[in-house]
């Protein structure tokens, strides 16, 4: 080895010498003076509402559960999910958790918007939509919520709330036992999800008279519709009179009282919406054999039915919807399927 090479070999070493401790200088400086991060933990906004302690819970409606979306079985973390697609009643007691500002503004499963500030939660299997009783056993506190949203995947926990029904609950510190209970649809219909029972009837309209068409009930807005040629309509039952025959046909009518809930549901004063009138009958058996018959080929419009009436007139509906334009897509269903033109009318 050369002069020259030992002192090239010298100089190559110092500066690797160099360098290595210019990287562990920086790294030290990195820790020392870089921005910090930002807390793990969620909560509030800055700024939040204010009275949300009276923020009314969600109002439980019929919503009907379709399948695919948010309601297709699904992987997380590597286990598997199934999420319920039938109106089963689920009960469960488990940890319940909350999310707030970090999901603010975020699309849920359902493509909802999530507002942490409205009555909403999150299930791992409840169809989505639902409506759930959270109640916290530490302080008998209750609320209803509105599942729109998956998750949480933590084990122990079967819910993850809003923040405000996380406040209203009185479990904003962390985790809390909690007992869920999934609200039916038979139990949104009769009203027997309401602690205090109260399933408030509504009251009959005076009666009108046979005609092809009906007048409106006051607080009903019916759409304007074409009735179906009989030669397509199904008439279940026939009648001796051709006034009798003129009201077996879908007339353009308002919902009137519920009629005895025995074999057809009864609805309450809660069961606002917009509702799709399938049939006018003026007979109740009429009503009740083309309600198994309409069950029987769309099975998915069956859990919606229900038969209202008073003494002269008996009418099919499905619902209630929570919007015009749901109401208008299940019919054209409706209307494609049975061969008929429903009529949507507006309870308020």
């Amino acid at each position: 080895m050369t002069k020259f090479d030992a002192i090239g070999r010298e100089l190559l070493q110092s500066h690797r010498h160099h360098l290595s401790m210019l990287c562990v200088a920086a790294l030290l400086a990195a820790c020392a003076s870089g921005p910090s991060r930002s807390p793990s933990r969620d909560g509030p906004e800055a700024k939040t509402p204010p009275d949300l302690a009276r923020v009314p819970d969600a109002q439980p409606q019929v919503e009907p559960i379709r399948p695919g979306g948010p309601n297709k079985p699904y992987e997380v973390l590597g286990k598997d999910y199934t999420p319920q697609r039938d109106d089963s009643p689920l009960a469960e007691r488990g940890l319940a958790s909350w999310y707030g500002r970090k999901f603010q503004g975020k699309r849920t499963a359902s493509g909802e918007v999530y507002n942490m500030y409205a009555m909403t939660a999150a299930h791992k299997t409840m169809p989505i939509p639902s409506y759930a009783r959270v109640r916290n056993p530490a302080n008998g506190r209750e609320v209803i919520v509105r599942v729109n949203d998956r998750g949480p995947f933590h084990p122990g926990r079967v819910i993850d709330l809003s923040y405000t029904a996380a406040m209203k609950l009185g479990v904003l510190d962390g985790v809390a036992p909690v007992e869920v209970e999934r609200i039916t649809f038979e139990q949104i219909r009769t009203g027997s999800w309401r602690r205090d029972g109260g399933a408030t009837e509504v009251a009959a309209a005076p009666a009108p008279a046979p005609a092809p068409t009906l007048p409106p009930a006051q607080g009903s807005t019916p759409l304007p519709v074409l009735l179906p040629a009989p030669a397509v309509l199904p008439v279940p039952t026939p009648v001796a009179s051709v006034a009798s025959a003129a009201a077996e046909s879908p007339a353009a009518s308002a919902p009137d009282a519920p009629i005895d809930p025995k074999p057809s549901r009864a609805f309450t004063t809660a069961a606002q919406g917009f509702w799709v009138q399938i049939g006018a009958f003026k007979q109740r058996e009429g009503a009740e054999q083309f309600q198994r018959r309409v069950s029987g080929e769309l099975d998915w419009l069956a859990p919606l039915l229900a038969v209202f009436g008073e003494p002269s007139i008996f009418r099919l509906q499905a619902g209630p919807y929570p919007s015009r334009g749901e109401a208008q897509d299940a019919a054209a269903r409706i209307r494609d399927a049975l061969k008929l033109v429903p009529l949507i009318v507006e309870r308020r």
